[in-house]
């Protein structure tokens, strides 16, 4: 059977995934992932380290080699979060992607706040350093957020998540369907449908990237079972589900996501014009 031709393929960005900045979980170098992301023909692929950018330098320097060999791919900077409830308003799971160079900044200053508060290696963000009118963070201002639903949340807390940012980031936000081949992503489905239904915002295709081959998931579970301070054999259920954390096929893509939620992730990418290299998104 011919393969399909990339040029039929829906077009696809990728916005969450870690590399092995996120120390002790992604388990693909930040280069590994962008010529993998080049190779399959994504438009984009947005690094978003744990409250980190240190990734990117490497990231830039291989997205550069791409683009120079006739492999157009976009290079998109952000972070990821575990964000700390106050008062009514629920913890959540946030990625943020810089819009521009002013974006750029407001990240990283959210960065450097979490990371002093806490020892080496933690970090400390709450919804009320990015709701309150204290400080120029409010709404990451020059950022898009992505929420990234947690699967074991009640319905009414993802609703109130997803108020929440929608009241936050003020038209630069939307929620991210991360569909790993669990066998409750159905119902995942079903209850982001109902929240997008109720709060009007978008939702956009994601994959929870951790590495750019399903080969390397004997590296991650090592990895995870290493930060566990446990043995493989005592990790359990701490372990993905199955090696679908990487960077899937754009057939493979196409044949999981809507198409609406494919175009999602390509917009959204468009709209984050600061890159370390120029941006070739299409």
């Amino acid at each position: 059977m011919q393969a399909p031709r990339l040029d039929r393929l829906p077009a696809y960005a990728e916005l969450h995934c870690r590399s092995n900045f996120s120390f002790l979980t992604g388990a693909s170098h930040p280069e590994e992932l962008v010529a993998r992301a080049a190779r399959l023909g994504y438009a984009a692929i947005a690094i978003t380290d744990e409250c980190s950018v240190a990734g990117v330098v490497r990231a830039h320097e291989e997205a550069k080699r791409q683009n120079e060999a006739g492999h157009a791919i976009g290079l998109l900077i952000g972070s990821v979060f575990d964000v700390q409830g106050e008062g009514a308003t629920p913890p959540c799971r946030l990625v943020l992607i810089a819009h521009h160079r002013d974006g750029y900044g407001d990240l990283c200053e959210l960065i450097t706040l979490a990371r002093l508060r806490c020892a080496k290696g933690q970090y400390r963000l709450t919804v009320r350093d990015l709701d309150s009118g204290q400080t120029d963070l409010r709404g990451a201002p020059g950022c898009h957020a992505l929420l990234i639903p947690r699967r074991d949340d009640p319905p009414e807390m993802l609703l109130a998540q997803a108020r929440w940012l929608q009241a936050t980031f003020d038209g630069r936000a939307a929620i991210a369907v991360e569909l790993l081949l669990y066998a409750d992503d159905s119902l995942l489905v079903e209850r982001l449908d109902a929240v997008a239904a109720h709060t009007g915002l978008p939702l956009v295709a994601a994959g929870d990237v951790l590495m750019h081959l399903r080969s390397r998931k004997p590296v991650q579970d090592t990895l995870t079972a290493v930060r566990l301070k446990k043995t493989l054999a005592d990790c359990g259920f701490a372990l993905a589900r199955n090696a679908e954390q990487h960077l899937r096929s754009r057939l493979r893509l196409a044949q999981l996501y809507r198409p609406a939620w494919l175009q999602a992730s390509v917009r959204i990418a468009q709209s984050c014009a600061f890159s370390l290299i120029p941006s070739r998104v299409q």
